[in-house]
């Protein structure tokens, strides 16, 4: 099976649930949340922030993807988080990816769906699908940086006039989520009112949330018991993702959560054995630790079980 778009997976789970869109950078991430999704029989996406491609390089995360459904079968799509120009976009369309994601939030409203539009155009001839966004999170999370009073929440009506003009085949919205580990001061909220005017302007269509790490405490706990300093690190509720799963979101991105797991089990592993210095040691209880933090995610929270 080839690298798919998520096209048909929107439209399966559109006003069910979610499909879980995971961030990776190396093979054990990838290994971790495919053998996760495997077993839950769901549909995935994979991906890879401006980052993650600088970091791991573009070709590696190809082959390491491509390996991936060979090796399950599964549907799986491969998609740019955050791309911040149309050249990074055209790179990733270019170099086989079958989804990118366009980010002009930062860029006034006119612009935006210019360099969206751009964007949309020359990955349409392509076969491959855009995802753009529209108000702007805070928090920090890789090349994202946004500070809360810089945040902005979308608008409905523009949300309608900007899918309208623009063509693009999802949306990310802002209704109160954050990147990063540092979430909020207080209760974290959704505004659920909003996604509703948001849904009944633009009907069938899919959305996206960004920042919907939960930043379970077991993880932070061990973290912070093996020297890490995440004291007062919170996410978003569960219950509020299982929600808008089920209120036209249609992919819910997930990458703090996977980097916690991850650390948390390296952390503790060399605590434990501090002589031990083989990377395969410490890296396979950290596959596994990403693997069960996974289908929790999609089975308790985007509840995309059997959803192939």
């Amino acid at each position: 099976m080839p690298l798919v778009t998520s096209t048909e997976m929107f439209k399966k789970v559109y006003g069910k649930c979610a499909v879980g869109a995971f961030n990776v950078n190396n093979m054990e991430i990838i290994q971790g949340i495919v053998d996760a999704a495997k077993e839950e029989n769901a549909p995935l996406i994979l991906q890879v922030s401006a980052g993650a491609r600088k970091y791991a390089r573009h070709i590696y995360l190809m082959k390491l993807v491509e390996a991936a459904v060979e090796d399950t079968g599964l549907p799986i799509c491969l998609h740019l988080d955050h791309g911040e120009d149309f050249e990074i976009c055209k790179a990733c369309v270019d170099g086989g990816f079958t989804s990118v994601m366009i980010d002009g939030s930062k860029l006034p409203f006119a612009e935006n769906i210019a360099v969206t539009k751009k964007v949309v155009e020359y990955a349409h001839a392509k076969g491959v699908v855009v995802e753009a966004e529209l108000g702007r999170l805070a928090g920090i999370e890789d090349a994202v940086n946004v500070r809360a009073k810089d945040s902005s929440y979308t608008d409905p009506e523009q949300a309608g006039e900007f899918v309208h003009q623009t063509g693009c085949d999802s949306l990310a919205i802002a209704i109160g989520t954050s990147h990063g580990a540092y979430k909020f001061k207080g209760e974290a909220k959704l505004d659920f009112a909003r996604l509703e005017e948001i849904t009944a302007l633009l009907p069938g269509f899919p959305l996206v949330l960004h920042g919907a790490s939960t930043v379970l405490p077991d993880f932070v706990a061990k973290c912070n018991q093996y020297g890490g300093e995440l004291k007062g690190a919170q996410g978003v509720p569960e219950e509020l993702l299982r929600k808008a799963g089920t209120m036209g979101v249609c992919k819910i991105n997930i990458d703090t959560d996977l980097r916690l797991a991850m650390t948390a089990s390296i952390r503790e592993y060399l605590a434990v054995n501090p002589a031990d210095f083989d990377p395969r040691q410490y890296l396979k209880p950290a596959r596994e630790a990403i693997k069960n933090m996974v289908k929790h995610k999609i089975s308790n929270v985007l509840n995309c079980s059997n959803q192939i």
